[in-house]
């Protein structure tokens, strides 16, 4: 896969509210029970079953959406030991109450480890600050969670007897790159491509976006992944058809970025 590391398309504003999203992200990640034990999420069944409450608590259930209920039992944030000698996590009626509409937003900055907190940080720090530059900073937060809504509901829809809670923000980043390849599709993007080792090469934002897209398609039609797999790729192809949609409109208005100005060298003065 494509790694974007840089877009060479500078904003006309301090993007506040792409940085504030972020900010919130990494927050709420700092807080979240066992989630920074390492790269991968990995720890103790203590600390796994403290996470998966957590989880639990604020991510957004496909079958809580679509029926608007909780279930009976869900995880206390205790691990016991099972037959068999098998570790789990204890089960109880839930303890808190939940709005499962609710749950959609607050699903959209929980994230399971330092790996899916940072890739989706990385794809809205590249790409947020243009959209938010275009839509203004009001409508670009609107804009963010009501492609992060439709990501959730759309996945939901899709999945209505999944119990596995979604979270992550990668549907409403999904929405800001379909955005971003329908306003910008030629604006030219560092990124390190995967060729035995990984090259940098300035590819147009619709080669990596464009290759973005065919992959979570491709993924989320079951092919090149496993049954296991826990990615969402579905939801990421629904908040990015959305952004996109959303973003047609606004393109005849679009201005292209400024050229970049030759730097002049001057020679010494004698």
């Amino acid at each position: 896969m494509v790694i974007p590391v840089h877009d060479i398309n500078p904003s006309r504003r301090t993007p506040w509210v792409t940085y504030a999203l972020i900010a919130v992200n990494v927050v709420v990640f700092l807080r979240t029970p066992g989630a920074i034990s390492s790269p991968a999420g990995s720890g103790t069944p203590a600390a796994l079953c403290r996470a998966q409450a957590f989880i639990e608590q604020w991510g957004a259930v496909p079958r809580e959406l679509i029926h608007d209920r909780l279930p009976a039992l869900v995880p206390t944030g205790s691990a016991v030991l099972g037959p068999g000698g098998r570790v789990g996590c204890l089960l109880a009626p839930p303890a808190y109450g939940k709005s499962p509409p609710l749950s959609v937003l607050t699903a959209m900055f929980v994230h399971g480890s330092w790996l899916h907190l940072l890739g989706n940080m990385l794809f809205l720090w590249i790409f947020g600050n243009n959209i938010e530059d275009r839509l203004g900073k009001v409508r670009y937060l609107l804009f963010y969670l009501l492609c992060g809504y439709a990501a959730g509901y759309g996945f939901a829809v899709l999945t209505p007897d999944s119990d596995t809670p979604l979270i992550g923000a990668s549907g409403a980043i999904a929405g800001v790159l379909g955005a971003y390849l329908v306003l910008y599709p030629r604006v030219r993007v560092w990124s390190l491509v995967p060729f035995l080792f990984f090259i940098p090469l300035r590819l147009p934002a619709w080669a990596v976006l464009g290759l973005w897209f065919v992959l979570q398609a491709f993924y989320s039609a079951g092919y090149g992944v496993s049954e296991a797999g826990t990615v969402a790729y579905a939801a990421h192809v629904i908040g990015f058809a959305v952004g996109a949609l959303l973003a047609v409109p606004l393109r005849p208005g679009t201005r292209p970025p400024p050229e970049p100005r030759p730097v002049q060298v001057r020679g010494p003065r004698w």
